[in-house]
């Protein structure tokens, strides 16, 4: 829904997020299937926030490894912000600042990237009031 933020595409075929399922798309960047559904997923987020004319993050247009990834990038967080604020009545500072109080590190301070659990994040909006 519109007023929440949205994780990564799922690659669990005909019933996303389905954990029986977990997997990856295995398609090459240079695979016309890849590029149709990258294709799509742009046109979806940008139907979603016509306003919008940011870059928009690779992970909000691809699958990841497992297809059951539940977080996505600051990037990703923040050009979903001024949707999310618009549908829930909120200022566009209030959503940031909730996406910044949950934003994770690099592991043990070196591994990976920082990255935001998008449930988490969603429950923190939904206890706004």
């Amino acid at each position: 829904t519109p007023n929440y933020l949205w994780g990564r595409p799922s690659a669990t075929g005909p019933f996303p997020y389905n954990g029986l399922a977990g997997s990856g798309s295995n398609q090459a960047t240079t695979n016309p299937a890849l590029v149709t559904v990258v294709t799509e997923r742009v046109a979806q987020l940008r139907a979603a926030d016509p306003g919008n004319n940011a870059a928009i993050p690779v992970d909000l247009v691809t699958a990841s490894a497992s297809g059951l990834d539940p977080h996505i990038s600051p990037a990703a967080a923040k050009y979903q912000a001024s949707r999310v604020a618009r549908e829930r009545n909120l200022t566009l500072e209030q959503v940031t600042s909730l996406i910044q109080q949950h934003t994770e590190g690099a592991t043990l301070g070196f591994l990976g990237q920082p990255r935001v659990h998008v449930l988490r994040l969603n429950r923190a909006l939904d206890a706004q009031k």
